[in-house]
């Protein structure tokens, strides 16, 4: 396994603009991180094993994990061997009467399940070189003087017409003294 890293789940993201949910990877020994988008469902499949959420019936990578339980096969690991263009491969390794058995999976699906079963995750050293970020080195420099405020532009007579009546709402509220409209207290 020398040519896999060992990586944990920094965060789960969520793309504004998209349905997709961005699922950071950070690399154990180092600041590097791999970034993969997973659908909404497997975000949530995640997150939920993640905070250890109690649900009232066994979701579906609860179910997996049950049935690896019932035919005596132990997860032992799972791993994102290899990236095709934009799509990451993974597998589900587990250990069934010695012997160690490879189960092609969905990464997110896989790490859904790893989060379940607490074992590591892995990434293959091609795959991490291939797609892994290091911010420190892909950051563009910045310069050490921060970068002066300008003063708003002003506010044209339309402009300023439209937000007086908030000024006099404002004006209008008393707030100095909290307890002066309050009853008096025996």
């Amino acid at each position: 396994m020398s040519d896999m890293i060992e990586v944990v789940i920094d965060s789960i993201r969520v793309h504004l603009m998209a349905p997709q949910r961005v699922l950071v990877l950070k690399q154990t020994n180092a600041a590097r991180y791999l970034t993969i988008w997973v659908g909404p469902y497997e975000a949530e499949a995640i997150t939920i094993a993640l905070q250890e959420v109690e649900v009232a019936r066994p979701l579906t990578h609860d179910l997996l994990k049950n049935i690896f339980t019932a035919f005596n096969a132990r997860i032992t690991r799972v791993e994102i061997d290899k990236l095709q263009g934009d799509i990451y491969y993974g597998n589900i390794i587990a250990e069934v009467d010695g012997q160690e058995i490879r189960i092609d999976s969905r990464p997110s699906d896989a790490i859904a399940i790893a989060v379940r079963a607490h074992v590591p995750i892995f990434v293959h050293v091609d795959v991490m070189d291939q797609a892994g970020m290091a911010p420190e080195q892909d950051m563009p420099a910045q310069s050490t003087a921060p970068a002066q405020k300008e003063a708003p532009a002003p506010l044209s007579a339309e402009a300023s017409d439209r937000l007086s009546i908030f000024k006099d709402f404002i004006d209008k509220l008393d707030i100095d003294d909290p307890d002066k409209d309050q009853p008096a207290k025996p």
